[in-house]
């Protein structure tokens, strides 16, 4: 409204009343100086005619987001085109670029939990603008020139006031002077021809600016009038959970009566049935699941209200956040400050005690971080090993710039534009005013932090607005969920996703890795929710945008091999005892369990037979784990749960690569189940006993065959046995007699008179084991047969085989 009534003055005419025309004649006439003078959220295009110069433009915080690509002309004279959007999925769409994931970025993502602090997005060839950024392309088709910069000096601007405030004093005044410059942004962004609401954590920030519109209301401030008679909030409260807020927002209802409070209780069963959308919605990655209260509370404000305010930003203005306090200590010290660093220390040691206590306890009950390295693929860790992610630890108000326009807030700016964007609202955030943090940043730092209390001015300035337990609030929540107890109920379902085929097959998970790591996390021996939030995020996020909806059939059929032809490093014949024998192995579908596994492979090598039909004799042979699984007899890994002995004993079992056996946990708890503690026990000590001797294999000759048919997950293996352990089939020389009757029902005579029978057999790389036999063959004769391991050992899907013999 000052710029419009300023342009006016100098002459310029406006056709209408939009923000749009004001921006226009700004341009026309300041140039692009104009922008740093817009004080709010924008983004813009705007093409000059005269200079054939196309101009795009974000806001000084980035508060509004704008994503674009370069695509190349296929022309020699031409440079670029491009393509631009506040949207991410309209460049995907338009098909003019290839849609990829940026692995450097996911690394990053990944390994650092960071995201938003740069150009490059998580799609590849896809960029955003930073925060004050300014994109020029000029030229015509033939001769175009691409050119970014800062259309703004505020950062430097910035930096500047807050090394000239390292030796003033604070004073009364300046809490004063702060108070009119924040309710000043507040009136400014209370101006609009829809109604307006606010959002209401019950932390400090977001009840500041609850407090200051229902003040400037009961004023009957002209700018309020948008709220309407009485103030709409909106928050999200988990009653019984370790965050819950409602205290704070029914203290606050209790001292400010003019605001209606709407509430919403999101749960974890519906943000699993909303994932979907939740993360095509933020189109990227997100830090943890906190973005989803927020998505909640913006649906149910699209209810009442279409703008809201937000108290987004104060943290990183004002240290909002305990690492801060470490900041302000390191820079005390630096600067030869120890009297006043001790009494900063002092007044913080409740703070800095419970955040003691909390590590102690971990410590004590053996809680250890998770090393994210651990849990990603060797090599991809190896290909971004020269990625590093450094913050300023000695210098608060450096630190505080760093976390405003890249480490910190542009993400969560990018969640609540999603989020409210979703359901059609317009957010506000009146802490990201310029001159309001320009006002601050003049300041003494002890304007931030003092006598141990960050956010110090605020506290200071809204301490007759407030009720004294939210002033005085030290425990920082916000708009997040409790995600520790959410992963716990939510468990199956994360650990089903941790499993899938898909996960497996990404370049960038070690899935057995996660998969322990999450059952310790399970068992309560580590409580990092937000690096497993990040790998099942990714996960999601790659399936939304990436896989195509019948990723788990189509791209398994392309890879599926023709039948009657050898696996992969397997060969058709061998020669044994002078004879030949050729092994066809046949693809067949993924059994699960209770599938009729008799019709199954009945079908499946009536049809094999039909083609081969030389008029040799023949017999099929059967992977006993198509079997087992088909009864039921597989698990899991998360079903199963290990008991002491269990984790005890397996340690001392050798694996070897094409088989761990009983040398898991999950696969001795199911040996001690199936076979009794005390033969195990048994087992044990008689291989311990003969093992100094070179004597092998006592154990499982003490534990019996159905030891030896007890089998892990193994990362070759397809899903879901990769993520399973299973116990041998029920009684496999009976299926095996009932498979032959089967496949005999279905035969010509002449081809019955050929069929010899069939093998149920434990084969690996290692060694074989025939487990049911309906052939007269002797059964070491047949494991010489399958010696080779013909059916394979990885994902070919191949567990029958047709051994046809020489005459």
């Amino acid at each position: 409204k000052t710029i419009r009534i300023e342009l006016e003055q100098k002459g310029h005419v406006f056709r209408t009343k939009t923000d749009t025309e004001v921006i226009v004649h700004g341009y026309e006439q300041f140039g692009t100086e104009y922008f740093d003078r817009l004080n709010g959220m924008f983004v813009f295009a705007l093409y000059d005619k005269k200079k054939k110069k196309l101009l795009l433009a974000r806001d000084h915080f980035g508060i509004k987001p704008l994503y674009y690509a370069v695509l190349s002309n296929n022309s020699k004279d031409s440079v670029a085109r491009i393509i631009f959007s506040s949207e991410i999925k309209p460049i995907i769409q338009s098909g003019l670029i290839r849609k990829k994931p940026n692995d450097r970025i996911i690394y990053r993502y990944l390994r650092y939990r960071v995201h938003d602090d740069e150009k490059e997005t998580f799609f590849k060839g896809i960029y955003r603008l930073m925060p004050g950024e300014l994109l020029e392309i000029q030229g015509d088709t033939k001769h175009q020139t691409l050119n970014t910069k800062q259309f703004t000096n505020l950062q430097n601007e910035l930096s500047e006031l807050a090394s000239d405030s390292n030796d003033k004093v604070s004073t009364k005044g300046d809490i004063d002077g702060f108070k009119k410059e924040l309710t000043r942004s507040i009136r400014m962004r209370l101006i609009s021809e829809v109604s307006v609401g606010s959002c209401l954590s019950g932390g400090l920030d977001s009840s500041t600016v609850v407090a200051t519109v229902n003040k400037l209301l009961y004023s009957h401030v002209e700018e309020a009038s948008s709220v309407g008679k009485i103030q709409n909030t909106f928050s999200a409260v988990f009653p019984g959970s370790s965050n819950d807020e409602e205290r704070y927002i029914n203290k606050l209802k209790s001292q400010i009566s003019n605001f209606k409070s709407h509430k919403v209780y999101p749960k974890p069963e519906e943000f699993f049935r909303e994932i979907e959308d939740f993360v095509r919605i933020q189109e990227e990655p997100t830090i943890s699941t906190g973005p989803y209260a927020q998505y909640k509370v913006m649906e149910e404000a699209h209810k009442h209200v279409i703008v809201v305010l937000d108290g987004q930003g104060a943290d990183e203005m004002m240290a909002g956040y305990l690492p801060y306090y470490l900041v302000y200590f390191r820079q005390l010290w630096k600067e030869k400050k120890y009297l006043l660093l001790i009494q900063e220390v002092f007044t913080s040691s409740d703070v800095i005690t419970a955040a003691l206590i909390n590590h102690l306890i971990k410590a004590i009950q053996m809680k250890k971080d998770v090393d994210v390295a651990t849990l990603l693929q060797k090599s991809f860790c190896e290909k971004f090993k020269d990625e590093h992610f450094n913050v300023t630890n000695d210098r608060l108000k450096k630190r505080l710039l760093e976390d405003i326009f890249s480490n910190s807030l542009p993400s969560l700016l990018r969640y609540e534009d999603k989020n409210a964007m979703r359901f059609s609202i317009e957010g506000r955030v009146p802490f990201l005013d310029f001159d309001l943090l320009k006002y601050l940043f003049k300041l003494p730092d002890d304007m931030i932090i003092k006598n141990g209390w960050n956010k110090n001015i605020l506290r200071e300035a809204v301490s007759d607005l407030l009720p004294p337990s939210i002033v005085k609030r030290r425990n920082k929540i916000g708009f997040t969920t409790p995600e520790y107890e959410w992963f716990m109920r939510m468990k199956n379902k994360i650990n089903k996703i941790f499993m899938s085929e898909s996960f497996g097959k990404r370049p960038y998970f070690n899935q057995k890795e996660v998969i322990g790591r999450f059952q310790n996390f399970i068992e309560g021996k580590n409580t990092d929710t937000m690096v497993f939030w990040r790998l099942l995020n990714l996960e999601l996020w790659l399936r939304v945008f990436f896989d195509s909806p019948s990723y788990k059939t189509s791209e398994r059929q392309a890879e599926i091999k023709s039948d009657l032809s050898p696996n992969e490093g397997k060969k058709i014949e061998i020669m044994v005892e002078g004879r030949k024998y050729q092994r066809y192995p046949i693809y067949t579908a993924l059994v699960k369990k209770g599938d009729d596994v008799e019709k199954i492979i009945s079908d499946e090598a009536v049809q094999a037979i039909g083609q081969l039909n030389k008029g040799k004799k023949f017999f099929v042979g059967v992977s006993e784990k198509i079997i087992a699984i088909s009864q039921g007899r597989s698990y899991f890994i998360w079903d199963i749960k290990p008991g002491f002995l269990a984790r005890l004993l397996s340690r001392y079992v050798t694996r070897t690569p094409s088989g761990i056996g009983l040398g898991s946990p999950w696969t001795m708890e199911l040996a001690i189940s199936e076979i009794g503690l005390p033969k195990i026990i048994l087992a044990a000590i008689g291989s311990v006993l003969t093992k100094p001797f070179g004597v092998k294999g006592i154990f499982y000759k003490i534990a019996g065959q159905e030891a030896a048919s007890i089998d892990g997950p193994t990362e070759y293996s397809v899903y879901p046995s990769n993520v399973s352990a299973k116990l041998g089939p029920k009684e496999p020389q009976k299926v095996a007699e009932q498979i032959h009757k089967k496949i005999t029902q279905h035969l010509t005579p002449h081809i019955k008179q050929k069929f010899i029978g069939v093998v149920i057999i434990d084969a690996n790389d290692i060694g074989q084991n025939v487990l049911g036999n309906s052939t007269r063959i002797d059964n070491k004769l047949i494991e010489r047969i399958f010696s080779d391991n013909p059916m394979g050992q990885t994902d070919e899907q191949t567990p029958l085989v047709i051994c046809v013999t020489s005459e």
